[in-house]
């Protein structure tokens, strides 16, 4: 786990339009990056074309085009580095689930198309929805699921990025989870 003040200084020279900051910024949470999007990718089930790095390099991309962000800390990076992996996910959902409907593109052999299942593309798109009425009802619950279910963040790891008690974390986890799934029944995990 990289230095959190080297982290922070590199985030706000980042932040400043520096390049040669991101390009060391990117090597330094590479591998803790790397973590977040296998937990992620193997959490989806069924096969899945985006690989971790895959999707390590989409968040970069995305991360990189918010220049104006002003980066607080290593928190505030892993935070919103969970929200844009959501995004990638989100994205491949709605793609999958387009094609789905669009029959002329069922016999496509585009990967990407095929990656995930038409039902999981559902569950994904039916939590984002389910996750944004959350987020009315209670930012941080909803904050704390993202972090957790996208992000495959540790109870630890989540209290520490969203500057709570582990306990806060355990309640709000336990909370939101119980009202996702009577809003989604079918949802098989979270």
């Amino acid at each position: 786990m990289a230095h959190s003040e080297d982290l922070t200084a590199l985030l706000q020279a980042w932040s400043t339009g520096n390049g040669a900051a991101g390009e060391r910024l990117m090597a330094l949470v590479y591998d803790e990056l790397k973590v977040l999007s296998s937990s992620r990718l193997r959490a989806h089930g069924g096969p899945v074309t985006l690989q971790a790095t895959e999707l390590i390099n989409e968040a970069y991309l995305r991360l990189s085009a918010q220049s104006d962000t002003d980066w607080q800390n290593r928190s505030h990076f892993f935070a919103i580095a969970a929200t844009v992996m959501r995004r990638v996910l989100l994205d491949q959902a709605r793609r999958r689930h387009s094609a789905r409907r669009d029959r002329r593109l069922e016999s496509s052999e585009n990967p990407e198309q095929l990656a995930m299942s038409g039902e999981r593309a559902e569950q994904l798109l039916s939590l984002d929805s389910a996750l944004d009425r959350l987020e009315a009802l209670s930012p941080r619950q909803a904050r704390v699921i993202e972090l957790r279910y996208f992000g495959g963040l540790s109870i630890a790891e989540a209290a520490e990025m969203l500057e709570i008690s582990e306990a806060t974390v355990k309640r709000d986890w336990a909370l939101a989870r119980a009202w996702l799934l009577s809003q989604l029944p079918a949802l098989d995990e979270l």
